[in-house]
């Protein structure tokens, strides 16, 4: 294990300590050690295998734009520090069970904790991840997620016409799921013609914004590029509807509103994985959300979504990475197996 630029104090006694990322400037960050606080009843100690990195969250918090007026919505579920430094953020961790309730004992489990070796967390803020379903896939139980709510947000019918604009984890992710709808026609634009191979793995058709399309029912935006967002106002068919999905921190995104806009009676709906899509918020809470999202995971299609994997050691480069706008598109897993 290369442990160069990995500080002598992080290699902690492991009975009372674990490693944790944080990031204290744009695109820079440290391991630190992280006490291990005492395991209440109701409690689990974890011991992560794997962390994945939300590309679009995580680039938006790696260069610091998040807005202040968002600072409370957007923190992660076990975020320690405040934007927009330090902060130990992240969404996407697969470990087992080490210590706690004998029914969770020793299970391969899912949680919303940040990039850490082990940690301590109320049981109930874990999912088991079904027997079907390889650790390291988990990862992207927080895609699927985000996916399923965008869908229930987009609720497409038997027979639509879907466009997904951005062929990045979660645009991914909401055609796989989609392409399940009995006669549902998905396709995924991106402005990177390779991404064809990443569609045609998934069982969806591909095309650039170039290309000449027929309208669509519903279209997905979830490219992160104000650009995407204008071409899914072109995409969409008359009475159509466009659900955002992007989240664009605090980068200002000019639309042009005019032409036909108002005469194509276009409809611009948000979504965002912070609470259920109200269409299911009074019957589904954010568990049933993540547990139906592992569920869908036993689909082999999601592997073509783990694009890349680095040690722990590796976050700093990554995280540059990030903030330049120069990490790959799909989900890069974090391997803690050595930590």
């Amino acid at each position: 294990m290369d442990t160069t630029n990995v500080p002598a104090a992080v290699h902690a006694d492991a009975t009372d300590a674990a490693i944790a990322w944080w990031i204290v400037a744009p695109g820079e960050g440290e391991h630190r050690p992280e006490p291990l606080p005492p395991r209440g009843d109701g409690d689990a100690l974890v011991r992560t295998l794997w962390t994945g990195i939300s590309r679009g969250t995580e680039s938006v918090v790696a260069r610091g734009e998040v807005p202040e007026s968002e600072s409370e919505r957007m923190r992660a579920p076990f975020q320690s520090g405040d934007f927009p430094f330090p902060v130990k953020y992240g969404y996407l961790n697969v470990g087992v069970v080490e210590e706690g309730p004998g029914e969770l004992l020793g299970r391969t489990v899912f949680s919303l904790f940040p990039h850490q070796s082990r940690f301590v967390v109320p049981a109930d803020a874990l999912t088991p991840v079904p027997d079907d379903v390889p650790a390291r896939r988990a990862v992207l139980a927080g895609a699927v997620e985000t996916a399923v709510n965008i869908l229930w947000d987009a609720q497409p019918h038997l027979g639509d016409r879907v466009i997904v604009v951005g062929a990045g984890m979660i645009g991914c992710a909401v055609a796989v799921l989609a392409r399940r709808i009995p006669g549902v026609e998905v396709t995924i634009v991106d402005v990177d013609p390779a991404k064809s191979a990443v569609a045609a793995s998934l069982g969806v058709a591909f095309a650039t914004p170039a290309d000449d399309l027929p309208p669509a029912d519903v279209v997905i935006e979830a490219s992160g590029n104000g650009a995407g967002l204008q071409h899914a106002l072109r995409a969409a068919v008359t009475d159509g509807l466009i659900v955002v999905a992007s989240w664009y921190g605090s980068r200002p995104v000019p639309l042009d509103l005019g032409a036909d806009f108002h005469s194509r009676r276009l409809t611009i709906r948000s979504s965002q994985v912070g609470a259920v899509a109200a269409s299911r918020r009074s019957r589904r809470s954010t568990q049933d959300r993540v547990a139906l999202a592992l569920r869908l995971l036993a689909d082999p299609a999601f592997d073509a979504l783990l694009t890349g994997s680095s040690p722990w050691t590796e976050l700093p480069r990554l995280t540059a990475n990030l903030a330049e706008g120069t990490a790959g598109a799909l989900c890069h897993t974090i391997d803690w197996s050595e930590a």
